[in-house]
């Protein structure tokens, strides 16, 4: 659902230029569906369109029905299945089966709505949209705002990354997470993290450098990537690690490394790992014990860093990297929220 901003963006853009828009999303997918729960499309009063909802099988019916969409104001929800004559047709005939939600912009999809969701994404906030599906009723909530149902639904669904159907004294309620966007952290300009730097990238997240080395972070090593050349306790004073952070240390130096260490395990960042071989991180974890940092807390540092794939080349250890950054971001989302140490 990385996308789903954007989507929304151009959206917006085209409402403020004149035009009437439709938004679809997948609320629900069973079997081999091509596009999760969440993803979005936009489609304009012309057809334009912008995002998927199917990776194109049904997305030319989507652009059809949207149209009626827009011209009575009137919300639907379409499904799409292998039993259905039109499944052949659109191709989703290999057996998946996708349930859609269309509503115009302007109607159960409030332009208030719109705007806060853009907003909240500019100020790196997560907050969650709340549709009743057979009512013409919408809200957003903050994850953590408060302890109700729905409250507890939508914290639930914005740890995950995800979207998902619950009932509430009867009603179906459909709930759509727009988080802020990943944040990878990555102390040491080594060349190991010209690799990382780069599939971080394309893997959506929101890349910066942190090495008071000035030689190895430069410009012309990591284009497009944020750069810092403060000490790393200086630097995420400024910019701190949030929920959505990951941070990776790479220098062996435990100048740089520790001071990065210390600042991570004080935030609620979901990944942090550590260059190095066990006896290095053996020893580290004994010079971050000295400052009074539970193991509890220690154990919380992937060290030796990545996924034990065999890996001997900068790029494939940066592969091992980021699978295990992938890992922990997705497949550790049932565990209850981290606490901060200090």
């Amino acid at each position: 659902m990385s996308d789903a901003p954007n989507i929304l963006g151009i959206a917006q853009a085209w409402r403020l230029a004149g035009h009437k828009v439709a938004i679809g999303t997948v609320i629900r997918t069973w079997g081999s569906a091509p596009r999760p729960a969440g993803s979005m499309i936009a489609i304009r009063d012309d057809g334009a369109f912008e995002g998927s909802v199917s990776g194109g099988c049904v997305e030319g019916e989507v652009i059809g029905r949207a149209q009626e969409t827009i011209a009575s104001g009137r919300s639907q929800r379409l499904e799409f299945g292998v039993a259905d004559e039109l499944a052949w047709s659109v191709g989703l005939a290999c057996g998946g089966k996708v349930e859609i939600y269309l509503e115009a912009l302007g109607g159960q999809f409030g332009h208030a709505t719109l705007a806060a969701i853009l907003s909240a994404h500019g100020q790196g906030q997560a907050v969650v949209r709340a549709v009743a599906l057979r009512d013409i009723q919408e809200m957003l909530v903050t994850p953590g705002g408060s302890s109700d149902t729905l409250s507890e639904a939508a914290s639930r669904v914005a740890r995950a990354d995800r979207c998902e159907v619950i009932q509430i004294d009867g009603a179906e309620w459909f709930l759509t997470a727009f988080n802020p966007q990943l944040d990878l952290v990555i102390v040491g300009a080594a060349h190991i993290a010209q690799p990382l730097a780069s599939m971080g990238e394309l893997c959506d997240y929101k890349v910066r450098i942190i090495d008071p080395r000035t030689a190895f972070a430069t410009p012309e090593r990591f284009p497009r990537v944020a750069i810092s050349h403060d000490w790393p306790d200086e630097a995420l004073a400024k910019a701190p690690l949030g929920a959505r952070s990951a941070l990776v240390a790479l220098t062996h130096d435990p100048k740089i490394d520790d001071p990065a260490l210390r600042a991570a395990l004080a935030s609620p960042c979901f990944y942090i790992g550590a260059l190095g071989s066990k006896k290095t991180h053996a020893n580290r974890l004994a010079r971050l014990a000295a400052h009074d940092i539970e193991a509890t807390a220690l154990s919380r540092i992937k060290g030796p860093i990545g996924l034990a794939i065999g890996a001997a080349s900068p790029a494939e250890i940066a592969i091992a990297i980021l699978a295990q950054i992938t890992q922990e971001l997705r497949l550790a989302v049932s565990l209850p929220d981290r606490p901060t140490q200090g």
